[in-house]
C-alpha cells in the first residue's frame, strides 16, 4: 500500500475531479471504491501513528 502522504494526495485527486465533474459513470465508480480504501487505510495509520505517539508519552511520564 501507499503511504500516508501518497494516500492523502490521491484522496485530493480524487476530490478535485469530483469538483470538476470530470466523469464517466464508471471512472465515478472507480474512484468511489478507490477513495473508499484510501480512507481507511488513512484512518488506520492515523489510528496506529496517535496510539505509538500515546505509548512514547507515557513511557516519558513513568
Amino acid at each position: 500500500m501507499k503511504n500516508y502522504n501518497e494516500a492523502l494526495q490521491e484522496l485530493e485527486e480524487i476530490a478535485q475531479r469530483m469538483e470538476r465533474g470530470d466523469y464517466d459513470i464508471e471512472t465515478m465508480k472507480s474512484d468511489v471504491e478507490t477513495a473508499k480504501k484510501l480512507i481507511k487505510f488513512c484512518r488506520q495509520r492515523l489510528t496506529k501513528t496517535e496510539e505509538e505517539i500515546n505509548a512514547i508519552v507515557s513511557e516519558d511520564s513513568d
